[in-house]
């Protein structure tokens, strides 16, 4: 085998999975990402999510994908455990797919299906058409890169090392490792059988060595998922572990019907094409193992927990609740979660904001600590959900949750300049315990109306965000209660020059004072601009509400 041919295998094996993502990407975008989003509403029946699993992979052209894309929606909390093990064995099962395909063998279609699919991507403007011409184009390379690797691999004929070794040393776990190794360092199980049927195809690799390599990849496909587990939640380890066991188990129950069974002379009488009797035998594989394993779904559960115990503690706080990173392969789930976490965000800076407001009014140094960690969330949010935000507002995105996406770089501004105020009214309370800084009755009851009116603010605000709904009865609620927030501002400014002309208040108290009616104003904004990011009907002019007003 000459240099030239080991540059002709690698290009074959470039072009071959090129086209396995061409085809997977075409089919996704061509189904609609409606299809992925289904995953996160999986019910509870596990039939359902096996169903789901194969259906999914079948379209993506990856298992690795599908366990992946799990593991992110188990991260996030939108599947547990016993949905997931049911969409890891389905997904099993529909990457048999690509094996089936490579048997057929349409190398003769190949370069014409490469053609009309190149010339739709290029010509044709309708999305939905380009995405199925991405297909066919896929499917084009996909045989192109099959028949490179095959005329590539066909000098080894001629080598009697080779030969030698791939027809009589047909050690099982040699076999198994060789599976192991090929499809971790791939990162595909799709890819490797391929060259797995390549090599079978010019008689280099006999059926009774090649099921032994299969079993072996069928483990090495989990690598994957277990590299994308890594520094996530508990139970997102536990799913890669479920992965990993269903697979072992199965190739250790697969392993034995090899060496008792006549199983590879049943595998022989299925074809004469070795091709398709490695495709029969990947498909036995995984049905017969999901069929075999289905019953046992929460043994493998149990099985997960026990080898990925509970941490002490279990979650830091400085961590997303809701958004995981793998679930940017879904981006309609992915926009939905981080949403969620711009809502939690908004919710510990209210909390925030009130704990330090009701601290200074009350002289209440106790809450300090508090109000600084949660602080430290805040700021953890913010810059988290802000880089994220960046990353899916890179990806394909329909145009509803591309506009939700803006928005929602708007608020997590807002949200982070609550914070920083609720930091300010803490700090403030400091100094006044220090200091022993005292004020007037007359203040501490201004004081506590304006808080009463920006919390409502906030409070209206914050939830008329998380429905993304603002009525024109809300919107009016909110312009009326910032407006009060603006005019008790200006009033009691006036009342505190009052009491410091009639000398009722010290200086340093009244600087205090109204700095804290500042950031309480400054807040009541903040939470306006919240509620207003949300869409109105551009015809409909707000107004206040005098009897909102009055109530202040």
């Amino acid at each position: 085998m000459t240099i030239t041919h080991l540059f002709s295998f690698f290009a074959g094996i470039g072009l071959f999975l090129y086209g396995i993502n061409a085809m997977g990407d075409g089919l996704e975008y061509a189904a609609g990402s409606k299809m992925k989003k289904i995953l996160g509403a999986l019910t509870k029946n596990r039939l359902l999510a096996v169903l789901m699993g194969t259906l999914v992979t079948a379209l993506i052209q990856s298992s690795s994908a599908t366990t992946v894309m799990v593991v992110g929606f188990v991260n996030a909390g939108l599947m547990n455990l016993a949905q997931a093990v049911g969409v890891i064995m389905g997904a099993n099962i529909g990457t048999t797919i690509t094996s089936v395909l490579i048997a057929m063998d349409l190398s003769m279609i190949a370069p014409i299906a490469l053609f009309l699919g190149v010339f739709v991507m290029l010509f044709v403007k309708k999305d939905f058409i380009k995405h199925i011409g991405q297909t066919v184009a896929g499917f084009g390379m996909l045989f192109w890169g099959l028949d490179t690797m095959s005329a590539a691999m066909e000098p080894l004929r001629d080598s009697e090392v080779f030969v030698y070794f791939m027809t009589n040393y047909s050690n099982p776990v040699v076999g198994i490792l060789i599976g192991i190794i090929l499809t971790a360092v791939i990162q595909s199980s799709s890819a490797s059988i391929g060259i797995l049927q390549a090599l079978a195809v010019q008689g280099l690799v006999p059926i009774n060595f090649a099921i032994y390599i299969l079993l072996g990849q069928n483990i090495g496909t989990c690598v994957t998922a277990i590299l994308s587990s890594l520094g996530s939640k508990t139970n997102s380890k536990r799913t890669a572990v479920m992965h990993l066991l269903f697979n072992v188990i199965g190739t250790v129950i697969f392993l034995l019907i090899t060496v008792f069974t006549p199983y590879t002379s049943l595998l022989e009488r299925i074809s004469d094409n070795v091709s398709v009797q490695i495709s029969a035998a990947h498909i036995i594989f995984n049905v017969v193992s999901t069929v075999l394993l289905f019953p046992f779904a929460n043994w493998i559960i149990k099985m997960a927990c026990v080898l990925v115990p509970d941490k002490e503690p279990e979650d830091s706080k400085l961590e997303f609740k809701f958004y995981d990173e793998h679930l940017l392969n879904t981006p309609p789930v992915a926009v939905e979660q981080i949403g969620k976490e711009v809502v939690r965000m908004a919710y510990l800076a209210r909390d925030n904001f009130e704990r330090a407001a009701n601290a200074l009014i009350n002289n209440d140094t106790s809450k300090v600590e508090k109000i600084e960690s949660v602080e430290e969330v805040i700021n953890f949010l913010n810059h988290g959900i802000t880089r994220h935000l960046v990353k899916i507002n890179a990806l394909d995105l329909d145009y509803s949750d591309a506009k939700y996406i803006g928005r929602l770089f708007h608020v997590v501004n807002d949200i982070e300049r609550i914070g920083d105020h609720a930091v300010n009214l803490s700090e403030a309370m400091v100094v006044r315990n220090n200091e022993k800084l005292a004020i007037s009755e007359d203040a501490v009851a201004e004081l506590e109306t304006m808080r009463k009116c920006v919390i409502e603010l906030l409070n209206a605000s914050i939830q008329s965000f998380e429905k993304q709904e603002l009525t024109f009865d809300e919107a009016k609620r909110i312009e009326s209660l910032e407006t009060v927030s603006d005019n008790l501002k200006i009033k009691y400014q006036d009342a505190h020059l009052r009491r410091l002309n009639e000398e009722h208040c010290e200086t340093r108290a009244g600087m205090m004072f109204v700095n804290t009616l500042i950031d309480f104003e400054r807040v009541g904004d903040h939470a306006k601009n919240i509620a207003f990011a949300v869409k109105k009907k551009p015809d409909e002019k707000v107004s206040v509400d005098e009897k909102v007003i009055e109530s202040y």
